[in-house]
């Protein structure tokens, strides 16, 4: 039976990436190059995505659009993109690899965005699930951060967030 998975914000291809600090100083990444961080994320992807599953990229694949032909043919999944602020390539540059493009998307209760939404939005759903801030600003409550750096580069199981989401405090 095929399972459904998140992350966002590989930013696959930003050797930019690699000069960002977290508050403390320290790299946000600790990658040598750019090659190794796509490989090491490429292989964390395909050690829980199976061909046949699917998986929810909320944003940030890439910055630079002939990155999409180098990486996405190799990472494994049925793949839909909620786009984020550095997705800003024409749509049909993303169908060729997403088979769904959103803007946001709600799927078991819980809103799927890039930047996390307003707390009054939350309203009736039991999380937001989102990334954009790179694992370095919790923000608690009922957010739930999929950003590479938050969950290890490894895409997390969608029953995984409704466990956490038992777990949330409003």
């Amino acid at each position: 039976m095929a399972e459904v998975f998140l992350i966002s914000d590989n930013h696959f291809g930003h050797a930019g990436m690699l000069s960002f600090k977290k508050e403390d100083g320290s790299p946000l990444r600790t990658f040598s190059c750019v090659e190794e961080m796509d490989e090491h994320m490429i292989e964390r992807w395909n050690s829980v995505v199976r061909p046949q599953d699917h998986l929810y990229h909320l944003g940030d694949v890439v910055m630079r659009q002939q990155v999409l032909d180098v990486v996405m043919p190799r990472l494994n999944g049925h793949k839909r993109l909620v786009r984020g602020n550095h997705d800003i390539f024409r749509t049909k540059h993303y169908m060729r690899y997403f088979d769904e493009v959103y803007g946001i998307r709600v799927l078991d209760n819980m809103v799927f965005s890039h930047i996390p939404i307003h707390p009054e939005s939350l309203g009736r759903f039991k999380a937001n699930v989102h990334g954009h801030t790179h694992g370095q600003h919790p923000l608690g409550g009922k957010y739930i951060d999929v950003s590479a750096e938050a969950i290890d580069y490894t895409p997390v199981p969608l029953y995984k967030l409704a466990e956490m989401c038992n777990n949330l405090s409003n």
